[in-house]
């Protein structure tokens, strides 16, 4: 009778819980038995782990052989586990001294040939390893991510034969290293975008406060071309927000290294559901709200989405989290992502337009745009119309300023912001609004004269302080002024209050 204990990580939303892998042999029938409220795959690995030690070099016990995966009420899911319990096995039955597997933890999944393959969630795994001190094993893919999580000593290896060479003295795992990410951001030149100066402008304060931003108009005007240059606007992340921002991505295995710091841009088709967008599941999952953690979400025909699953934003919007319970899983992810819209101004697209090709009703027209509910535009900062382009405006060169010109304005924004209150103007609480915010006597004045014109409610009364605020910064002006306020006003007219 013989007992060994292996260590590993669970995937509990954004947690990593530590989990004990206990192999017990015992005389018997040759059978491998696995408890601990494991799912299909962590059951399924019952042959990998056979055919990997065999294939291996090693001998497959043929006793009796109990897994046991502790807690025995935390859901276990997924491959990771193979590892620790290949492991454990190979301990159990004396083939690689126990002693020294107190020191690590596991975590891989086993093809049949032995050879580790890559796991979800090694970042996320990595964070909270290091806090127990012991050194991280993974698969080498794995390991160049985990090691960004720059907490304790990350180990990568090819294949269960090398972890059981370095187990046993006769042999060395190397230490993981990160992949040197981009310098500069891979998004597209906002020189490219023929016209469209106000939408140019408006989309530099979406960067500069951290705004959210919708556009209308008609089809082929540009509003995607637009949203898709916003991240190269901003500033890499830092490398805190750029590890969170990575542990969300890694737990659905869409995390690249070579990508760290850069900030996601999420682009879902108007067909998705509610948890897609915010996530859910069994176990819970994260969905594209959270993907775009520190980045960009990008709605295009926004009134084709279901209005129900646009409500599902709300919450998220002013938050920055999102919670998801379910009866028996309960997950919080965060969602501090920059909302970008898109829609066109009717149903066929050309309302307004100079070829007069419309012929959408007022009622056809208000019930096209009804589709969006006035708490969800209640909270979105700019709204901003983007007119089709005039035939010498595409024909012209292209003359306006590239991202990396817009990008140096809007870093320094971003330094004022960061000294003044350390969060974007967007993220400010009321309470900071009103220290940070406060407009001169003119600003004010013009500022009540819209609350009452435009019957705007409270929430936009405190947008429109948050964007001039930010207006107001990259003017360079430590005052908000009449025409920082004007020009905020402005972006909220749309939104009919």
């Amino acid at each position: 009778m013989a007992l060994a204990v292996t260590y590993s990580r669970a995937l509990d939303g954004l947690n990593a819980p530590p989990v004990i892998v206990e192999v017990h042999i015992s005389g018997g029938l040759p059978s491998l038995t696995l408890v601990g409220l494991p799912d299909t795959e962590v059951k399924e690995a019952r042959d990998r782990v056979r055919a990997a030690i065999v294939n291996s070099g090693f001998e497959f016990p043929a006793k009796r052989i109990t897994v046991n995966l502790a807690p025995a009420d935390l859901p276990k899911e997924s491959g990771r586990f193979d590892l620790p319990i290949a492991l454990g096995i190979l301990a159990a039955s004396g083939q690689i001294p126990g002693k020294a597997l107190a020191d690590y933890e596991f975590a891989g999944e086993l093809s049949l040939s032995g050879e580790l393959r890559p796991v979800r969630g090694a970042l996320a795994m990595a964070l909270q390893a290091g806090d127990g001190g012991r050194t991280f094993v993974l698969p080498t893919l794995s390991a160049s991510e985990a090691a960004l999580s720059d907490s304790g000593t990350v180990l990568g290896a090819a294949s269960l034969l090398e972890v059981c060479a370095h187990l046993s003295g006769q042999g060395e795992l190397t230490q993981a290293v990160t992949v040197d990410a981009e310098k500069t951001p891979i998004f597209p030149d906002l020189r490219e975008v023929r016209g469209q100066c106000q939408a140019k402008r408006a989309l530099e304060i979406a960067a500069a406060g951290n705004h959210s931003l919708l556009m209308i108009g008609p089809p082929g005007s540009g509003k995607s071309m637009l949203a898709a240059r916003l991240p190269g606007l901003m500033p890499p992340l830092d490398r805190g927000a750029a590890r969170s921002s990575a542990a969300v991505l890694s737990l659905i295995g869409q995390f690249h290294p070579d990508r760290f710091g850069q900030r996601p841009y999420r682009s879902p088709h108007h067909t998705a559901s509610a948890v897609a967008l915010v996530g859910g599941g069994n176990p819970p999952r994260p969905g594209e709200i959270s993907l775009a953690h520190m980045g960009v979400l990008f709605l295009d025909e926004l009134t084709e989405f279901d209005r129900k699953v646009l409500e599902t934003l709300r919450e998220p919007l002013e938050s920055g989290r999102i919670h998801i319970a379910r009866a028996a899983r309960q997950a919080e992810f965060p969602a501090e992502f920059q909302l970008v819209a898109a829609m066109n101004p009717c149903q066929c697209g050309y309302a307004g337009h100079s070829n007069g090709k419309c012929r959408c009703t007022p009622d056809q027209i208000a019930r096209y745009r009804g589709k969006l509910s006035g708490p969800f535009l209640d909270r979105i900062d700019l709204l901003i119309e983007v007119p089709a382009l005039p035939a010498e405006a595409l024909s012209g060169q292209a003359d306006g300023e590239s991202s990396a010109t817009v990008r140096a304005r809007v870093e320094q924004a971003i330094s004022v912001q960061t000294t003044r209150q350390q969060k974007p103007n967007a993220r400010l609480t009321p309470a900071e609004v009103e220290a940070c915010c406060k407009p001169d006597e003119a600003g004010g004045a013009l500022l009540k004269q819209a609350l009452s014109r435009l019957d705007l409610s409270a929430r936009a009364w405190h947008r429109i302080l948050k964007v001039a605020r930010t207006i107001a910064d990259l003017a360079g002006s430590n005052e908000i002024r009449a025409p920082h306020v004007a020009e905020a006003i402005q972006y909220r007219r749309l939104a009919g209050g």
